[in-house]
């Protein structure tokens, strides 16, 4: 993921609620990403105030992609060490997702077009928004774009495997979809965006 200043949260420039009043914002920790502590005034639904105190990390927004190749059924993930699911239980520490960054000064298009590039060695122009979401909304201020976009084999520019200045050892995976379905169920695929993204595939029969 090259696109790395994360664009930050700007919290009082978005409150619009008249039952919330921040009241006091800590950084807690800025050593890459930046997670505060803030603590609120909510109004509950009998009229009453409460204060609350809780703590979001706010690694700024991100993007992701499916790539997908209508004639061959194929499509791009990646394969990379992630060390939280290594902390949790992961046993590899290795990941299948489709190609995703976080946004730097670039808008979402552009920077999962760089991303793709990067990551997966495919350049590609088109891509179609098709959703957003909030993937942890209890702690993470992330919002992530999700992306569909359709590959040939003459996209290829570069074998990808994303920035090794940035220690990024990333592994190109074109898979058969059926396959990469099969994977979601059998929990060789466990990240959330990729599941999502399959899914949608799945649903509106891009590769049928």
């Amino acid at each position: 993921m090259t696109c790395f200043k994360p664009l930050r949260t700007q919290y009082s420039a978005k409150m619009n609620n008249d039952t919330i009043k921040i009241s006091k914002k800590e950084v807690l920790s800025d050593n890459w990403y930046t997670l505060h502590k803030v603590t609120y005034e909510y109004q509950n639904k009998h009229g009453q105030w409460e204060t609350h105190t809780r703590e979001a990390y706010d690694r700024g927004n991100g993007a992701v992609i499916l790539l997908y190749n209508t004639n061959t059924k194929k499509i791009i993930l990646t394969r990379q060490f992630r060390l939280p699911t290594y902390i949790n239980g992961n046993d590899s520490g290795m990941m299948i997702e489709a190609c995703a960054g976080l946004l730097d000064q670039d808008n979402p298009e552009d920077c999962i077009r760089k991303e793709t590039e990067e990551e997966t060695g495919y350049k590609i122009t088109k891509v179609k928004k098709v959703f957003e979401s909030y993937m942890s909304p209890g702690s993470v201020t992330e919002i992530l774009y999700f992306f569909i976009a359709e590959y040939t084999q003459d996209m290829k520019v570069s074998e990808g495997g994303g920035i090794p200045e940035e220690q990024e050892n990333i592994e190109v995976l074109e898979l058969d979809f059926d396959k990469a379905i099969k994977m979601m169920y059998s929990q060789e695929i466990k990240d959330a965006k990729t599941i999502m993204l399959l899914q949608y595939a799945k649903i509106h029969n891009l590769i049928s």
